[in-house]
């Protein structure tokens, strides 16, 4: 079973090792990356209003930035909050920041579309400890 990742983040080196990590760990895996979370935002709304074409990719997980510019990670979860699409049920977000101030960390894990905190750098076995955690939420 193929997993799908979507990952947003406005550091493009972040974004390509993240993706390393998780080819590497997962195997079969389709992944979106985005350098913007309004892009991503607004790629999320096109599939509750079918406008995204023949191209079908509902996100397992989604890995998250906190600090972007235009639009932050905590504002990209309340807005994805809103989002009245059935098909994103089980999609699981995680931030992944650098942030060292507790709050960042606190807001994440209380956020109610959030499944928690991880600290950069990603790892594989971040990877594997996410998809132990919650394969079986997924199927």
């Amino acid at each position: 079973m193929g997993l799908n990742f979507m990952l947003i983040d406005d550091n493009e080196i972040d974004l390509f090792v993240n993706r390393k990590f998780i080819e590497r760990t997962v195997g079969d895996v389709e992944i979106l990356t985005f350098i913007r979370a309004k892009k991503a935002l607004d790629f999320l709304s096109s599939l509750s209003i079918g406008t995204s074409s023949d191209y079908h990719f509902i996100p397992d997980i989604i890995l998250l930035d906190i600090n972007m510019p235009e639009m932050s990670g905590f504002e990209f979860l309340d807005a994805y909050s809103r989002l009245q699409n059935k098909s994103l049920t089980k999609t699981k977000i995680f931030m992944l920041s650098s942030s060292t101030n507790v709050k960042d960390r606190i807001d994440a894990d209380r956020h109610s579309a959030c499944q928690g905190f991880l600290s950069k750098p990603l790892s594989c076995e971040m990877v594997q400890k996410i998809l132990e955690d919650f394969m079986p939420a997924l199927n």
